[in-house]
């Protein structure tokens, strides 16, 4: 078995999981696991290289005929 440290995680987000572990009638720490024993399942059966999660693109159709700059997609002056 291995042991793994987490270093620096947010308190709110370790308060979110303590919230979640009461409701599943767990320990912080058998949750945290569970969540890294799930992902780690989901992972194996997604398609893809290296485990990587599948890129879903939705596109919008727009009726009228628009030009869209740089900083109006980007947020940003192009550097």
């Amino acid at each position: 078995m291995v042991s793994l440290l987490i270093r620096n995680l947010d308190d709110a987000a370790v308060a979110r999981l303590k919230a979640r572990a009461r409701g599943n009638n767990r320990s912080l720490q058998g949750e945290v696991k569970s969540i890294l024993e799930s992902e780690a399942r989901t992972t194996e059966k997604r398609p893809g290289r290296s485990g990587r999660r599948e890129l879903k693109i939705h596109t919008v159709n727009i009726p009228t005929r628009v030009t869209w700059s740089r900083r109006d997609v980007y947020d940003d002056d192009g550097r």
